[in-house]
């Protein structure tokens, strides 16, 4: 694989909505109609036609009502059909929204389209419960899944739940829990400075969703929803989930609903819907990587050094890390096996402490990272991060 070279992110050309705790404000609302919604209302306050969309990504994980038209049904509200957007519908948990900017990327460096975007929306809340026609069963009953609870229970093939990939890879390389609390409290503190001066860096990306109160009455959820205020001795107090185990309920994160938006294009275009032209964002490279079965959170580490190896550079060159930590033992082992800090990787927030809502969550963190590397004047930022099934994905962009 080679690093690219023409796929580009317009400055400011993203937005996220801020993410709701499973159960809360967001989880009246399809996804699928949120979403798209939410991206037009976006793009007509940025006055920018959503009709420049040569082809659209919709990411999503959970299903919603009518997920079969996803893709065709979002872009048709995205552009009011006012142009009839071809697009193709993702599903790759966590690992979404990465693996979409590569799907971006790929077709832009093949001269496919001008302008792609993707739209990564998703709802914990209220997730399906299906049924699955089994002819063979006693007198024909039917096969149940709960799409989440049972999902998060393992996959068919490793019926093994996601916290127990976390220990397995805590007891591996030697984590305690008082490591995974330290690390807890450190990822707090870094999303209070994202709330400070009035949450001035959250605002410098992330948009409002309105949502529904009941069938004759909206409101707009400007806020993250859900996140734990964190102490030391608060978290000192909290047992272990698993007996003999190291994370407690405060050191992994929480199902939620949110969706964001990225546009990817050439970079004479990304320069004309840019919201600062002397501020550019390139796509450089992605890897991507699949562990053994049970230590999910080992995998953003293979997926990291893919994406360094294709790009030609080191760690050390990294001026902002993010990543996808749904338990605290995924940072503590990417600092362990890449000889970094943790302390000093995802500032400004992570999906630890402000939630999990699947498609979107790579998204913001991806968007966070930009922001982060932009208020320091420029560099290179790697984003990786975990997904369902022991895979995760990595993505390295050049700001400048």
């Amino acid at each position: 694989m080679k690093s690219y070279t023409k796929a580009y992110i317009p400055y400011g050309g993203y937005y996220s909505t801020p993410f709701c705790r499973w159960q809360g404000s967001m989880q009246y609302d399809n996804a699928i109609t949120l979403g798209a919604n939410t991206a037009r209302r976006w793009f007509l306050e940025k006055k920018i036609d959503p009709t420049i969309i040569g082809y659209l990504f919709f990411g999503t994980t959970v299903a919603q009502h009518h997920w079969f038209y996803a893709h065709q049904w979002s872009g048709s509200i995205l552009t009011d059909d006012k142009k009839y957007v071809p697009g193709l519908f993702i599903h790759q948990a966590c690992s979404t929204s990465t693996t979409i900017l590569n799907l971006c990327a790929l077709n832009l460096e093949a001269g496919a389209y001008e302008v792609g975007f993707g739209l990564m929306s998703d709802r914990c809340s209220n997730g399906p419960h299906t049924i699955w026609p089994n002819p063979l069963g006693p007198g024909g009953e039917p096969e149940r899944e709960d799409w989440n609870m049972d999902n998060f229970g393992g996959n068919p093939r490793v019926p093994v739940a996601m916290m127990e990939t976390a220990e397995n890879v805590a007891k591996e390389i030697g984590i305690t829990k008082e490591d995974c609390d330290a690390l807890v409290l450190r990822r707090y503190e870094q999303y209070q400075t994202a709330l400070a001066n009035n949450r001035a860096f959250q605002k410098r990306y992330m948009f409002p969703a309105e949502v529904m109160v009941n069938k004759k009455q909206t409101k707009l959820v400007e806020q993250d929803e859900g996140w734990t205020p964190t102490t030391a001795e608060g978290l000192a107090k909290l047992k272990p989930v698993r007996p003999g185990g190291v994370h407690s309920f405060g050191a992994q994160t929480f199902p939620a609903d949110g969706n964001c938006g990225i546009i990817v294009t050439t970079r004479d275009r990304a320069k004309e819907l840019s919201a600062d032209p002397r501020i550019e964002i390139q796509i450089v490279s992605y890897g991507f990587a699949r562990v053994k079965p049970a230590y999910m959170p080992a995998a953003p580490v293979p997926a990291a050094e893919m994406a360094l190896a294709i790009a030609g550079l080191k760690i050390t060159d990294m001026k902002v890390i993010k990543t996808h930590n749904p338990f605290a033992t995924n940072d503590l082992n990417l600092a362990k096996k890449m000889g970094i800090d943790v302390m000093k990787f995802n500032n400004y927030g992570s999906s630890l402490i402000y939630g999990h809502p699947q498609g979107p969550t790579a998204g913001r963190g991806i968007i966070e990272m930009v922001e982060e590397v932009v208020l320091l004047g420029g560099g290179y930022c790697l984003f990786t991060g975990c997904a369902a099934g022991d895979t995760a994905a990595a993505m390295i962009l050049k700001v400048g």
